[in-house]
Parts: C-alpha cells; structure tokens; sequence
C-alpha cells in the first residue's frame, strides 16, 4: 500500500510522529506580543512550510455532524427491522424495509460526510499548527 493510498483512511493518534504531505502557506495580520491585539500597528505577514516538515500530533478532535430527521429515522427503522423483522407477518416486513430502502441515500450521504477530524501538530521547527485537518498529514 502506497502512503497516498494510506493518507486517506489514516487516523491519527496523540503522540504519532507525521509529516505534512503538502506545501503550506500561512497569512494574516501580526501583531507583536507586547502590543494588544486591538492595537492599529499590526502588519502583514507570510510564512511558508514545506510538505516534508515533521512533527508530533498533540491533540485530535472529531467534529461530528448533526443528524437530520431523515437519519434519525433511518436508524429506528433500520434498528426495529434488524431486531423484529423477523418475527414480522410478511406484508409488514416489506413495508418496512421499503421505508429503510426509501432513506438509505440520506444515510449514506450523512456517513460520508459525518466526521472531520483535525488535529493539533508541534512541527519540528517550533511551529504549531492547530485545527488542521487530518489530510494535510502522513504518517512520518
């Protein structure tokens, strides 16, 4: 397995060394530490960080999306038949898995796009990158 193969299904873990898997470049407004943060004399800035860099992941946090009511659904119906279909009269079953093949693209899409997971990175040269996504990194 090749490490563009790994990359998209890697879960990173606190404490896993990795590496940026791709060119990055930061800006913003700057303001120097003595100066507070309200203060007009902050100035442009630019810093640039080559894929390649290491570090060490630190934290990872999963956003979890909110479920819709088509989903919710999904899950009853989905749970009643797996438990009772069974013991259903026939007509009833079809019934109900008509309903859970009705709401199945919903759950499908939701699965796809349920978790995003970023994560906190002590690069090797001092930089932190926090909220990152998992994707920006391979395992080092």
């Amino acid at each position: 397995m090749t490490d563009e193969e790994d990359e998209g299904s890697m879960t990173l873990n606190v404490g896993q060394r990795v590496r940026l898997v791709a060119d990055l470049r930061l800006a913003g407004s700057v303001t120097p530490a003595e100066e507070p943060v309200d203060e007009s004399g902050a100035f442009a800035a630019s810093v640039a960080l080559a894929a390649g860099i290491e570090g060490t992941v630190e934290r990872v946090d999963e956003h979890h999306q909110q479920q819709s009511h088509e989903v919710r659904e999904y899950l009853r119906l989905k749970s009643l038949l797996d438990d009772f279909g069974h013991q259903m009269p026939p007509e009833s079953r079809r019934q109900l898995e008509e309903q859970v093949g009705g709401l199945e693209e919903q759950w499908a899409a939701y699965q796809r796009r349920t978790l995003r997971v970023t994560v906190r990175v002590r690069l090797d040269n001092g930089f932190v990158l926090d909220e990152a996504p998992e994707e920006a990194f391979a395992s080092a």
